[in-house]
């Protein structure tokens, strides 16, 4: 089975130490990206480390596709404990970043401990340098990113960066590549910010040597170079008006399931503003959004669907340009827009003020620098809900995807027994309830299928593949390009999902955490289907025998993290 090459690279922000280590075990038995990361830190974080302390890790980790140039694969995996839900989180962005970070030789980035000053890590094939940067407490992304050029004539391309948000450990704090792609969820650029780091560049010319089987490598490429899917043109905010007039697109803070100005918002509100074309690393289907109002001369990439969603339709704001405007300061300010447009949305229910979009923007402000409400709406909506008066939706801590489970009733499964919570992208159903291959309608009988996607989702964010990569990375293709067989990478997603539910377990969440905060049919006995598909016991644990630690011995690091076997 093809899989990532490189040692793991061990940061110590505490003592400013730099270690590789050899993972080559890891690496064959979990491919690369998330699933390696998701071993690691399963074996290497303290079950009871406190997010926010020095134990905690981040590992930013790549795949053996992006040593490939083909479509689909400009891509990294972020993994860590994350401040938003207290259990393992992992997220991945696109970019120009995969290649540049495969160059320093390395497969995967560990940083832990915390340094006692503001710095930023610049990683070669050589060697690791610690710049201590005073002068960027409270910069935004893009003002990293100019420091970066003028200090090391590097690109945002080179670089992952935390903004204000992160340096306040706003709980929903993403890390930033190339300015404007989101390592989103679950609050790791609070994780960074904890450890006062403010960005990592990568640079040198030792990337290592994979081969790719092609066919269908060259194929796959061809196919987004040549297709006419409204989504090159639209990115993911083509659906809008259908999902809008079939299913739900969530609207006041859920108080409403269709939002009248969807139009105005929609995929081609937001092709009105795109100039031109973008991509991602090698990336021939150039489905991103660069875009403009000619009126006023704002520019910005995006926003996406979510967005759209998160700080369109669910504050009940209608004009694309606002939209652009919140999800521009999102960027700038480094937070993940799904859960921060949710939690504006929350104060917005509660101060009456839907439409509002200039409050939703200083609130946005006001949350990434930890000012006045902002201080209380930067813990998320878990923790401040009962305070602003509002109803908790959240599963697990993480607010709500766009894809509704009270009308897509699989994905409100999905949502309830996902690992990182309320997060479209982990298993979900809604692709196949949104085209009619299965019913929306009930939860019972889902479960087999449900649990297949948490597998291959966990491959796609091991290998690393895109997640619009579907219609023509093929599960056949997926197995082609790993030189293995789909069940056997069905077994490997299989057991990187058990190590996040493991660690999750030990940390004290189980099938309490597994729930909604709405009712659909039959969920309870939809859960308990899923817990005998994935061989959990009935109060939603994974047996500790069924893992095997792979990692606990590897020797860089050792006393910040404690074995999971003795702790």
């Amino acid at each position: 089975m093809l899989h990532a090459e490189g040692p793991l690279l061990t940061i110590d922000l505490t003592d400013r130490s730099a270690t590789r280590t050899p993972i080559d075990d890891v690496l064959e038995s979990f491919i690369g990206g998330r699933g390696v990361a998701t071993a690691l830190a399963h074996d290497r974080i303290p079950f009871d480390a406190d997010p926010f302390g020095p134990e905690n890790r981040a590992y930013l980790a790549t795949g053996p596709l992006q040593l490939s140039s083909t479509s689909f694969t400009g891509r990294l995996s972020m993994t860590g404990l994350s401040p938003l839900t207290d259990g393992l989180v992992s997220t991945n962005a696109g970019g120009f970043l995969s290649r540049e970070f495969a160059a320093t030789g390395i497969s995967t980035l560990e940083v832990t401990g915390a340094s006692d000053e503001l710095l930023i890590a610049h990683v070669t094939d050589e060697e690791v340098e610690f710049e201590p940067v005073p002068e960027l407490i409270g910069a935004t992304v893009p003002e990293v990113s100019d420091h970066v050029a003028e200090t090391r004539d590097l690109g945002p391309e080179n670089c992952i960066a935390i903004g204000p948000a992160g340096e306040n450990r706003v709980r929903f704090a993403s890390v930033m590549t190339f300015d404007s792609r989101a390592f989103g969820r679950g609050g790791l650029g609070a994780v960074l910010g904890s450890k006062n780091l403010k960005a990592v560049t990568f640079e040198g010319d030792s990337a290592p040597e994979i081969e790719i089987p092609d066919p269908p490598e060259m194929e796959i490429h061809r196919e987004a170079a040549t297709s006419d899917d409204l989504m090159r043109r639209q990115g993911t905010t083509g659906n809008t008006e259908f999902i809008n007039e079939n299913f739900s697109l969530p609207t006041r803070y859920f108080s409403e399931y269709e939002f009248e100005s969807a139009a105005d918002i929609g995929g081609n509100a937001v092709e009105e503003k795109k100039y031109k074309k973008g991509a991602c690393s090698r990336c021939a289907y150039a489905c991103k959004l660069p875009t403009r109002d000619e009126e006023t001369g704002f520019e910005t990439e995006g926003p996406e669907f979510e967005t759209v969603y998160a700080f369109g339709s669910n504050q009940g704001v209608g004009d694309i340009v606002d939209v652009m405007k919140a999800n521009d300061l999102c960027d700038r300010y480094g937070l993940d827009t799904i859960s921060a447009g949710v939690t504006v949305a929350a104060y917005l229910a509660s101060e009456d003020e839907f439409g509002n979009a200039e409050l939703a923007r200083e609130t946005v402000e006001k949350i990434a620098r930890r000012e006045g409400i902002g201080d209380d709406l930067a813990e998320g909506v878990h923790r401040v809900h009962d305070q602003l008066g509002v109803d908790d939706y959240t599963v697990k801590g993480m607010e709500f995807a766009a894809h509704d489970g009270r009308v897509l009733h699989g994905q409100g499964l999905s949502y309830a027994v996902a690992n990182r919570g309320a997060d479209h992208m982990y298993g979900g159903l809604l692709s196949p309830e949104y085209a009619g291959e299965i019913d929306p309608e009930g939860t019972l009988g889902k479960a087999d299928l449900l649990v297949e996607h948490e597998n291959r989702n966990a491959i796609r964010d091991s290998a690393i593949v895109c997640a619009f990569a579907s219609g023509h990375i093929t599960d056949e293709r997926l197995a082609a390009l790993l030189e293995t067989d789909y069940e056997e990478l069905l077994a490997v997603g299989a057991r990187t999902i058990e190590r996040e539910r493991h660690f999750n377990n030990r940390r004290g969440i189980d099938a309490d955490a597994d729930a909604l905060p709405y009712e659909i049919p039959d969920l309870e006995a939809a859960i308990q289907e899923y817990y005998e598909a994935r061989g959990l016991r009935e109060d939603g644990t994974l047996p500790d025998d069924r893992i095997e630690p792979i990692a606990t011995d590897l020797g860089a690091g050792d006393g910040a993290a404690a074995s999971p076997a003795d702790d």
